[in-house]
């Protein structure tokens, strides 16, 4: 069965921090791109971040908005994902979802069709 479970939401400051994971299991961890979508009430999903497949290089994308705040990495030892986020704002407040795929070569965030499976999010509130 696959499983992607997202862990590490929860209320924080702006200006403060918060790591999120996605735990993988069920497929073969290194030929899967993931990535991190949010969606905030009223909104449509829009890709974060993503990271490409170890196999393809493990590179990274980052959406315009949090470049500079937000890392993604891999932990293939653990078939976990986590996004790092820093200097949060009002504005990435939604829920945060992880999702893996195998279209492309590299992975894109442009899309959430390319992404197969999904987890079930995790809610990040930044407000004072």
């Amino acid at each position: 069965e696959v499983r992607l479970v997202e862990s590490g939401g929860g209320l924080v400051q702006p200006g403060g921090s918060l790591r999120l994971s996605c735990a993988a299991s069920g497929f073969t961890f290194h030929d899967y791109h993931i990535g991190w979508f949010r969606q905030a009430p009223g909104k449509e999903r829009e890709g974060v971040s993503c990271i490409s497949s170890s196999r393809n290089g493990g590179t990274t994308n980052y959406a315009d908005s949090v470049k500079g705040r937000f890392t993604i990495s891999s932990d293939s030892a653990k078939n976990t994902v986590y996004l790092q986020m820093n200097n949060l704002k009002p504005e990435d407040t939604a829920v945060y979802y992880c999702a893996a795929g195998v279209t492309g070569y590299y992975c894109s965030m442009v899309s959430s069709r390319g992404y197969n499976y999904w987890g079930q999010g995790t809610q990040v509130t930044v407000s004072s």
